[in-house]
């Protein structure tokens, strides 16, 4: 293994400008000072497309890219990302002129330029991302990722597990087209009602109700549990949280930054 590293590191081992290698990727969520110089030292760190293996490196992460493993690292203080839990009849925007709840309801004005990425409808809950990172955005809700999504569907009637199987092989088609649900598993069921999880990468809108309700099993209640990586888990209803640097990252390699 080469012991080479970028010209532009070279140029900051002289002085105290940047910031120590091992410190950055730690606050990038790679894990601890010793398990990021083990990275470091196993030459898996390129800085500006060389490879780094000296721990004496220092980096301007604004000025200077760097990846590990090949996947771009992205550290900006002042950017922050939310899982927020929407509760039924709140509005997945910013603000209303009609007056309903909306997201900033949730999250008033704490964070600057703070956006949602996608949405949920008015009665549907769960999972909602938000952030203030543009390109983290774009990459999210641009289809040419095909981030996953996980629902748990409470449906209206008894659905069986040939109907939930036609809809991943063959899917239905809507008024703008063909679908499919990528899976589809039946939770629990009684006389009247169905509890399913599905997955399904696209983004449109209702698109899971529309799904279910053109072959006749209305959805009585719609709840999110997933975006890519990222889960709802515990969080309550009407509150959100501060995804850790480890969860950014792994949400920022599944679309591809």
């Amino acid at each position: 293994m080469p012991n080479a590293y970028s010209r532009a590191a070279k140029a900051h081992d002289n002085n105290n400008e940047g910031i120590r290698l091992q410190k950055l990727l730690a606050q990038a969520g790679f894990g601890s000072r010793r398990k990021c110089e083990e990275i470091i030292t196993d030459g898996r760190v390129e800085i500006d497309g060389e490879l780094v293996t000296e721990l004496g490196t220092r980096v301007d992460p604004k000025h200077q890219e760097v990846r590990v493993d090949g996947s771009r690292v992205r550290v900006n203080p002042n950017h922050v990302t939310l899982a927020l839990n929407k509760p039924k009849r709140v509005l997945s925007a910013m603000d209303d002129p009609k007056g309903r709840y909306t997201l900033r309801d949730i999250v008033g004005d704490k964070y600057e330029r703070i956006f949602h990425m996608g949405r949920l409808d008015y009665d549907s809950e769960g999972l909602i991302l938000m952030t203030n990172d543009g390109e983290l955005s774009q990459h999210v809700m641009h289809p040419k990722y095909e981030v996953e999504k996980t629902y748990i569907a409470t449906l209206e009637g008894r659905i069986s597990g040939t109907v939930c199987r036609r809809l991943v092989t063959t899917g239905v088609q809507l008024d703008d087209g063909w679908i499919k649900l990528d899976r589809c598993a039946i939770l629990d069921s009684s006389r009247d009602s169905t509890l399913v999880k599905v997955v399904l990468h696209s983004g449109k809108n209702r698109i899971v109700r529309r799904i279910f309700g053109s072959i006749g099993f209305p959805v009585r209640r719609l709840v999110r549990t997933q975006i890519g990586p990222i889960k709802l888990g515990d969080l309550k209803s009407g509150t959100y949280r501060v995804l850790s640097q480890v969860e950014v990252r792994s949400l920022s390699k599944a679309v591809g930054l």
